[in-house]
């Protein structure tokens, strides 16, 4: 067996990409020359660091299992950090089979269950999502990373690591999910060629008749619903993280990592205005209203601009660490942000801020209907102790209202219902959870494939849509 250092290289920059990292990979990525090493990213499977290092474990669990002598003892499931001291892990072993021999001598067996807790006796009563109302869509030759739906009719739009967007038929009357290929392409020697780089963002704009995606080749693209190319937009320097539509559906907002935020003429595909107030890569951008956004980046800032003005019209500063996202509640209110620093703000305009401390974030997410439009999500991503749970905020008191701990793995991705009466999540444990945002109870759940990047809602809120690592993408009728 051997291996190189590109090859290592590159595993790591993927495990990046998976694990939602898209700045710390490009980065990586530059300074370890990726693009230099010839290795085709569409023949590597998804996960594959994960899938060696679990190798490696097994290989060592076994070896630690055989004694000097030849002797097999049995030994607990090994951790990561197991595997680099396998004599403490013998010794540990060792004490704890004595320790369940004193035990075993002084407590009298039973033949009742009195020895059982009530959380091993937890029923949940959620519903489990039966096989014939899940449809798995097969295409896309990487992860999955985004989706999205049209938001006048069940078309479902996904963005992956494979250098394409597709967009999948789900509408009833259709006999097949069919879909189309939009192939990103860039121009070299006066022929188009795959960009070979990630589909990064997607968003449809309000009308439903053209769809925007951004890539990590730098250009964000807008393509009609019969899988044509309208525009190709130009203007970044370097890998774009987020892209959205207005409500308007005139303009196109875009962040990159060449620091700057973009406003684009929708109709004609040209920059209507660039700004570069940031010191850093800028990682996600909201609207506030049709002409003024918010946009955060690692600089630990958070700009509000308006199309016209020169300058900010309002920055915030308080986060000391990276911030990872940004939402506005519906009325433009009301601006959430989460970042590294293991925090979740609030601010509104211009009465209040509120901080709540947590767990390291990098999703925030607000209630679609004006009911619930003080309900902010926040998901717990690798925190200290891997919490993996997701939470809801009531914002005017700073209390959490539910934690919802049914996941076991990071959570990559939430959503509202269209009226905010129920949550989906999807983590890397391959489940996805519909809860009740009204009780926190588990109402409906359903175990995928792979791990969870993203899960959306239709526009009547009766399907489910989640993008996955292993290169799915699947819908989910929630209709009885």
């Amino acid at each position: 067996m051997s291996f190189t250092s590109d090859e290592v290289n590159f595993l790591v920059y993927r495990y990046l990409q998976e694990s939602g990292f898209y700045h710390a990979a490009y980065v990586f990525g530059i300074e370890s020359h990726i693009s230099q090493s010839n290795i085709n990213g569409a023949l590597v499977p998804p996960a594959a660091l994960l899938s060696i290092i679990q190798k490696g474990l097994q290989y060592t669990e076994a070896e630690i299992s055989i004694g000097e002598d030849g002797s097999e003892r049995l030994i607990d499931s090994l951790s990561l950090i197991d595997a680099v001291m396998p004599d403490v892990v013998a010794s540990r072993q060792q004490q704890n089979q004595q320790q369940k021999a004193v035990v075993k001598t002084e407590i009298p067996s039973t033949n009742g269950d009195e020895g059982t807790t009530g959380e091993n006796m937890d029923v949940d009563n959620s519903v489990e999502i039966p096989l014939n109302k899940a449809t798995i869509l097969r295409g896309h030759e990487s992860e999955v990373f985004i989706c999205a739906w049209n938001p006048t009719t069940d078309l479902l739009a996904s963005g992956s690591g494979d250098s394409t967007a597709r967009i999948w038929n789900m509408n009833d009357n259709s006999t097949s999910p069919n879909q189309l290929v939009l192939r990103h392409c860039i121009q070299k020697g006066g022929t188009e060629v795959p960009s070979n780089k990630d589909v990064t963002s997607l968003d449809w704009n309000c009308d439903g008749n053209l769809l925007a995606t951004g890539s990590y080749d730098g250009y964000a693209r807008i393509w009609m619903t019969d899988g044509r190319l309208a525009s190709t937009l130009g203007q970044h320097k370097g890998p774009i993280f987020a892209l959205k539509w207005n409500k308007k559906g005139n303009y196109i907002l875009s962040a990159g990592v060449d620091k700057t935020t973009i406003i684009w003429d929708a109709s004609s595909g040209h920059c209507t205005q660039q700004f570069a107030f940031h010191s850093a890569p800028a990682l996600d951008v909201d609207w506030q209203s049709n002409n003024s956004f918010a946009s955060c980046s690692t600089d630990q800032c958070i700009h509000v601009c308006q199309l016209g003005e020169n300058r900010p019209i309002k920055s915030f500063q308080g986060h000391t660490n990276e911030v990872n996202a940004i939402k506005w509640d519906p009325q433009g209110n009301l601006l959430a942000s989460c970042s590294d620093d293991m925090t979740l703000k609030v601010r509104a305009i211009p009465f209040f801020s509120l901080s709540i401390r947590t767990e390291k974030t990098y999703i925030c997410y607000c209630s679609e209907s004006g009911e619930s439009c003080v309900n902010i999500h926040c998901a717990l991503h690798f925190s200290a102790s891997f919490d993996s749970t997701v939470r809801l905020w009531d914002v005017e008191r700073g209390a959490c209202i539910h934690t919802l701990t049914k996941h076991s793995e990071p959570v990559y991705s939430v959503a509202f219902s269209p009226d905010g009466k129920f949550l989906a999540s999807g983590s890397f444990d391959k489940c996805v959870h519909i809860w009740s945002t009204q009780t926190g109870q588990l109402v409906h759940s359903y175990k995928g494939t792979g791990g969870i990047f993203e899960v959306c809602w239709n526009s009547r809120g009766d399907k489910v849509g989640a993008s996955a690592s292993d290169g799915s993408v699947f819908v989910l009728d929630l209709r009885k």
